[in-house]
């Protein structure tokens, strides 16, 4: 069992409140995100459930007990850094066997376990590499096998992508989600990039300034955005935003809209503006389209229109598509 509960968690450094007092429920067996920009608190609150720094107001709950002054080792979790954090002079084997042989267990058990982990994660041809000679997507893997074979009953994992390459990340992030699937075990896991947030979560967290903005499935954020900055940040291309004339059409101080759900014409649309800078990215063609009294829009088009720079278009949002806000950010019903 792995559910964890934070009841109004707070820290502070000094007189920095860098996470405000705070709830959460994560559900057994969940796939949680936590997201948001840089500073915004999502890895202190990793390192507060790991217990790897302490709650400064609060408790942490794991499976109804109070874990707030429990050591790290004690609280059953399993935590994976952006830094591998191999010894390089060990065997894949020897490294993953590692947290295993450091608690005394007996050898039987460990081979079991470490041929377990390695056969869920395809290391087994490699149990008798060092790390050097694996790839960075193959020591992450290593990483993630060290804390399977303790079998916790949650892992944490803090921006473990982040040293990866474009096309690694891709498939280390179906290898995680494949794994949860396989696992069934609570996972909690840290980024700053919403793709991975939407393509990976069960439940997003979403945090600015040590405030949970918003919690929700990837879809619920998506469709229906609590504020202005959960609708700026999830989505990408971002939503886009309009205020004056055009807001106060549809009763709001703000209006936002997502470039997909405008549509683009020669002429006859709602708004009209000039063609920028076109993205071709094969299957879509994101245009930034510079909107007479609204600025610059995205629209998001097929990948393979005719038009270029410079173009005079017309462009009409899609009405049952627009998301409004009021003078806080707040969004409206």
């Amino acid at each position: 069992m792995g559910g964890i509960t934070l009841s109004q968690v707070s820290k502070r450094f000094g007189t920095t409140e860098v996470i405000r007092p705070l709830d959460l429920e994560i559900n057994d067996g969940e796939f949680v995100v936590f997201v948001g920009p840089s500073g915004c608190g999502k890895s202190t609150l990793l390192r507060l459930i790991a217990g790897l720094e302490d709650v400064s107001g609060g408790a942490i709950l794991i499976d109804g007990n109070d874990v707030s002054n429990t050591p790290p080792a004690k609280r059953g979790l399993a935590m994976v850094f952006q830094s591998y954090a191999l010894y390089p002079h060990m065997s894949v084997r020897k490294n993953i066997a590692f947290p295993l042989k450091m608690a005394g267990m007996n050898k039987a058990e460990i081979a079991k376990r470490v041929d377990h982990a390695a056969h869920i994660l395809s290391l087994t041809d490699y149990l008798d590499r060092r790390p050097g000679q694996l790839s960075g997507g193959q020591r992450q893997r290593v990483a993630i096998g060290r804390s399977i074979v303790r079998e916790p009953q949650a892992f944490l994992f803090d921006e473990p992508l982040s040293n990866l390459d474009a096309a690694l990340r891709g498939n280390m992030r179906l290898e995680i989600s494949e794994l949860h699937q396989n696992l069934k075990t609570t996972m909690i896991y840290v980024t700053h990039d919403q793709v991975e947030a939407m393509t990976m979560a069960y439940k997003i967290v979403v945090l600015q300034n040590g405030v949970i903005e918003q919690v929700g499935t990837p879809l619920e954020l998506y469709r229906n955005p609590a504020n202005l900055f959960v609708a700026g940040f999830i989505g990408s291309p971002s939503m886009n935003f309009a205020t004056g004339l055009a807001a106060e059409k549809y009763d709001a101080t703000t209006i936002g809209f997502r470039p997909e759900h405008l549509k683009l014409f020669a002429e006859g649309g709602d708004w009209h503006g000039t063609v920028g800078v076109s993205e071709r990215l094969g299957s879509d063609t994101f245009l930034h389209v510079n909107i007479d009294g609204i600025g610059q829009v995205t629209v998001r088009s097929d990948g393979d229109i005719d038009i270029r720079y410079g173009d005079t278009v017309s462009v009409t949002p899609d009405p049952a598509r627009i998301h409004r806000f009021d003078a806080s950010g707040v969004a409206l019903q």
